[in-house]
């Protein structure tokens, strides 16, 4: 067994001795693939999505190096169709990219080199298993292995696109590595006899040449549209309710802090290396982002494209933007306009795509910390400065009683350029009111739409454990009265669902008054014991 041509099933054995959630049913959908036009699989996810786990999965079914039936007779993969026809039938091309570039960058080689270092890597195995082979070119020597062998080749890549990334902007290297691809997978002479199926991974899909990908034979699967891949993209709902169960967690503080990837056919996903994280440790928290090695946020934000800064204040304060992502180029340097920068945001998990209506959001708590800390940032515009000084100003302002000062403030963000620029409804002014705090999200815990025994208030800010805040419920009114507002809340008793919370809760009854455009605000505080 090799590192690189088949490398056997230690890989996927050493999984198996952890907690294991059963995901071979992606087997099934490759092995659906073979011998058809549609052989050729690419698979884009955020970092630590579990794509090297289904790598190693895939090694270990497809190897014929090794006898794998022990590790799949009792999960998912073999109760389908195929199953023992495919299982270790295949020599297995095993490249993790990543690997080839730390090692060109180790010693201090061009990244230029990466291409024919892997060529050389798979030759030199190749050749050790079969040494008639040596002196033929690769082609011609995985030709000839596979009429040795009568075993075509399946192809697993994970981070494929780890080059295309680390070479941004230098398009020689791109355009070299796109070329070797080429000769694998869009090669006349040579795929319809060496190749039975290919799997890639990476971040991004495969990077467009023009309009279209520079390996087009390959049909992809993004986070964008995964298709019959979206149960294999995370965790889902029903896997981490089990998980939960099993570990004695909540699982209502799992939804909160790793749900927020919804596709239309299985519903929720959650980001699985942060819940197993949270699942061994007793703890919930933030995993994922401090292992991820994009580049920060700040960096992509501060082109402010368009506008790009007011978009993603409104996506803190918690609206939903639509973005076009068909122009996108699938890489970390050619941004044309916002829609770029959002869309590759989506690609790197900061965001989430609602393919229905064309909207994205800050998925949930884990991720939310991220885009909190551009709040704190030393790096961010004067103008966003300015806005988060206003806003400061304003939760200072409501805490302290001066209902006066609140509505200024909150007129005064309304005016601004950041904040949305519809205003013709109760909702647009939820939407401004939920804008207007943004610097409440860094000190806050914010629960929109809280029950109650008798309604809804529209937005309640929970203070963080340990501080010294009292909670915030805003009931909001339209072309009424902020009095209304504040007996609204009493009426409804939203504070009695508070329950649990001992302290001070300030009331703020805003309403907005459409003939004389202003708005008014009543504040009234009271202690829970």
């Amino acid at each position: 067994m090799g590192t690189y041509y088949n490398p056997g099933n230690k890989g996927f054995q050493k999984i198996l001795h952890s907690e294991y959630v059963d995901k071979t049913g992606l087997i099934a959908l490759i092995n659906q693939t073979i011998g058809t036009t549609g052989m050729l699989t690419c698979i884009s996810r955020p970092r630590r999505f579990g794509k090297s786990y289904a790598a190693k999965m895939l090694c270990a079914y497809y190897d014929c190096s090794c006898d794998s039936r022990a590790l799949f007779d009792d999960k998912e993969i073999a109760g389908t169709e195929g199953y023992l026809k495919h299982l270790n039938q295949y020599n297995v091309i095993n490249l993790d990219i990543t690997g080839f570039v730390s090692e060109a960058t180790t010693m201090d080689l061009p990244l230029l080199n990466v291409p024919n270092m892997i060529a050389d890597a798979v030759y030199r195995e190749l050749t050790e298993s079969y040494p008639e082979l040596e002196g033929k070119s690769l082609g011609d020597a995985m030709i000839d292995c596979v009429e040795k062998s009568g075993k075509k080749f399946v192809f697993i890549i994970d981070e494929w696109d780890a080059l295309i990334r680390e070479a941004k902007g230098d398009r020689a290297v791109q355009k070299k590595y796109l070329n070797f691809l080429r000769g694998w997978f869009k090669n006349s002479s040579f795929t319809p006899r060496v190749v039975a199926a290919a799997y890639m991974t990476g971040i991004l899909p495969i990077k467009k040449d023009g309009s279209q990908s520079a390996i087009s034979d390959f049909i992809e699967y993004s986070i964008l549209d995964p298709g019959g891949f979206a149960a294999y993209t995370g965790f889902t709902e029903g896997e981490v309710r089990r998980l939960c169960a099993s570990y004695g967690m909540n699982f209502e503080d799992a939804r909160k802090w790793y749900d927020g990837y919804d596709f239309s056919d299985i519903g929720p996903v959650y980001n699985p290396y942060s819940v197993m994280l949270a699942m061994r440790k007793r703890k919930f928290g933030s995993y994922w982002q401090k292992t991820s090695a994009a580049e920060s946020l700040m960096t992509y934000i501060n082109m402010d494209f368009e506008g790009l800064q007011e978009i993603v204040s409104r996506l803190i304060s918690g609206e939903e933007i639509e973005v076009d992502t068909d122009d996108f180029e699938n890489d970390f340097e050619t941004f044309k306009s916002r829609d770029d920068v959002l869309t590759l945001l989506i690609h790197l998990g900061y965001l989430t795509w609602n393919e229905e209506d064309g909207t994205v959001r800050i998925p949930n708590e884990e991720v939310r910390g991220e885009f909190r800390k551009i709040l704190k940032g030393t790096n961010a515009s004067r103008k966003w400065m300015e806005l988060i000084s206003r806003s400061r100003r304003l939760l200072e302002d409501t805490i302290a009683g001066n209902g006066e000062a609140a509505a200024k403030a909150i007129e005064a963000i309304h005016d601004t350029q950041y904040a949305p620029t519809f205003y013709n409804n109760e909702q647009a002014l939820r939407y401004v009111i939920k804008f207007a705090y943004i610097a409440a999200v860094d000190q806050y815990l914010k629960v929109e739409e809280l029950p109650s025994g008798k309604g809804i208030a529209d937005v309640v800010y929970l203070p963080k454990r340990n501080s010294m805040l009292p909670a915030l419920v805003v009931e909001l009114k339209w072309n009424k009265t902020s009095e209304g507002a504040i007996r609204q809340i009493t009426e409804k008793n939203y504070p009695a669902v508070l329950e649990g919370y001992g302290g001070e809760v300030v009331m703020a009854g805003i309403n907005y008054d459409v003939e004389k455009k202003v708005h008014s605000c009543l504040i009234e505080r009271i202690r829970k014991h």
